[in-house]
């Protein structure tokens, strides 16, 4: 068995060589390696995602700084770095602490009442195409939060500076190709849509927007309204394509249980009983069947005993940790 060090150090190099390997490939005239650099560049960005996750609780390094510097660089590939470190701490520690889905604003309210028809349509129909629009509109939010909200405007040059390292990044890709730069938007939608393929059938938590205060829920409420969607439960090395993430009630039992020891942890909670994990067929087919009716009708459906009826298990959006209002 490797050690822990070992196990977390490869991870990093994996997502560093994956994502460069990724452009090369993708810069290539090859379809058959571009198609290859995509599913490098999906994947490094997915990991980098977990890994994010990782380092906002202090479950990689024993040092902080080091923590907080690899997150940092995390969040440099995957897009997050607009919010400072410490926006996406508070938000994901506020998820864990307060047992609820912080957000932004309404969105059931917002896409039902706020918007006009003109708008809820293009909305609708990029949604429909597997675009996530909403997903987009939250990052952008973030980007431009130090032009739109004074508190903000301390961040101002900041989001500057990202903003045209970013955009130098994207135009020499540009320069070299076109197609490349094409290809790597793909791999970025692909990237976000699996995230929130993962993020969207973890919790039947309420929503709660920022800055109007938490609700006041217990343990018992945190794991009936946790589930676990692993990729394979027959063959467990499979969930390492998302480095664990789906043992999800077992990462909120304790948060401070590193990626590679959850299914450990997993299994001496929960065992054969199999309680909160949800089949993953179902949830690919809920995901392509409500990818509209969750944009307007909230997470999903329970019974009279409060139970989730699974084939109504309609999911959530704009609670990714890569958003924190």
């Amino acid at each position: 068995m490797l050690p822990a060090k070992s196990k977390n150090i490869m991870v990093i190099v994996y997502v560093l060589v994956a994502y460069i390997v990724g452009i090369a490939m993708i810069l290539q005239q090859s379809w058959l390696l571009n198609f290859g650099g995509v599913v490098a560049i999906t994947h490094s960005l997915m990991i980098s995602t977990a890994l994010t996750h990782e380092f906002i609780h202090c479950n990689i390094f024993k040092s902080r700084k080091l923590n907080v510097f690899w997150g940092g660089v995390m969040t440099h590939l995957n897009g997050a770095c607009y919010a400072p470190w410490e926006n996406l701490v508070e938000h994901h520690f506020n998820h864990h602490l307060h047992h609820t889905d912080v957000v932004r604003f309404d969105v059931i309210q917002y896409l039902n009442q706020e918007i006009n028809f003109l708008y809820r349509s293009v909305y609708v129909a990029l949604e429909w195409l597997y675009f996530p629009v909403l997903d987009f509109e939250m990052r952008w939010r973030i980007i431009l939060d130090p032009v739109m909200d004074d508190k903000k405007r301390y961040l101002l040059g900041r989001n500057i500076f990202l903003a045209m390292l970013r955009t130098l990044g994207f135009g020499l890709l540009a320069r070299f190709s076109w197609k490349a730069l094409i290809l790597y938007f793909v791999a970025y939608i692909s990237f976000v849509n699996l995230n929130r393929f993962a993020d969207a059938f973890h919790h039947t938590y309420e929503y709660t927007v920022s800055g109007k205060g938490f609700p006041q829920f217990d343990r018992v409420y945190e794991q009936r309204n946790t589930f676990s969607n692993l990729v394979s439960v027959r063959y467990p090395w499979l969930n390492l394509l998302f480095l664990n993430f789906g043992y999800h009630n077992a990462h909120h039992h304790n948060m401070r249980c590193p990626w590679h020891d959850l299914p450990e942890l997993h299994d001496r909670l929960y065992g054969e009983t199999q309680q909160c994990l949800l089949p993953l067929p179902l949830l690919i087919s809920n995901y392509h069947r409500f990818r509209i009716r969750r944009l307007f009708a909230g997470q999903g459906t329970t019974n009279a005993e409060g139970e989730l009826l699974l084939e109504h298990f309609t999911g959530g959006v704009a609670v990714s940790l890569l958003t924190p209002p």
